[in-house]
């Protein structure tokens, strides 16, 4: 019966049965980070622009960072669904490459991985965005070259929305 319905009704009546793949509350826990940014110190000085963009029908995020020190970098973060775990690849103009894994803790997405640094030695990064009261997110940038027992900041920035 219900085969025959759809059939009557169409393929509006069949998309509107089937939901989209990336709609679940879990996909849009980084909706936060989504907009056009300029990106400033805690004492507000300038240190670059970017742009975070909704891809792939819902399902990721795409970052286009440019710095004002004349960095740039683009990275592609989804919510992976099998290991129940946020996602980002970072790549930038230096060759560099970010791979980490993570989620929401306390209301801030943190995300975490391991890269080989100087010297292959081990490094673990770990980024946490906070979304702020005012509007603001800020994303701060931990390296640990110790196992995690020490930190040192590699970027602390609040994002506010560009005009």
């Amino acid at each position: 019966m219900l085969v025959g319905l759809l059939i009557a009704l169409g393929p509006i009546a069949a998309a509107e049965a089937t939901p989209a793949p990336c709609a679940a509350a879990e996909y849009h826990q980084f909706d936060f980070w989504i907009g056009s940014w300029t990106v400033k110190d805690d004492k507000g000085a300038l240190l670059g622009t970017n742009q975070v963009d909704v891809i792939q029908d819902g399902c990721a995020l795409q970052e286009h960072w440019k710095g004002t020190d004349g960095s740039a970098g683009t990275s592609f973060t989804i919510y992976y669904a099998p290991s129940r775990k946020w996602h980002q690849t970072w790549v930038d103009a230096q060759g560099g490459l970010l791979l980490m894994d993570g989620g929401v803790v306390d209301g801030a997405m943190v995300l975490q991985g391991e890269r080989v640094g100087k010297k292959y030695k081990s490094v673990i990064d770990k980024t946490t965005w906070t979304p702020l009261p005012d509007g603001r997110v800020r994303q701060f940038w931990q390296a640990s070259v110790d196992g995690g027992k020490t930190w040192r900041t590699i970027f602390d920035g609040y994002y506010q929305r560009a005009q």
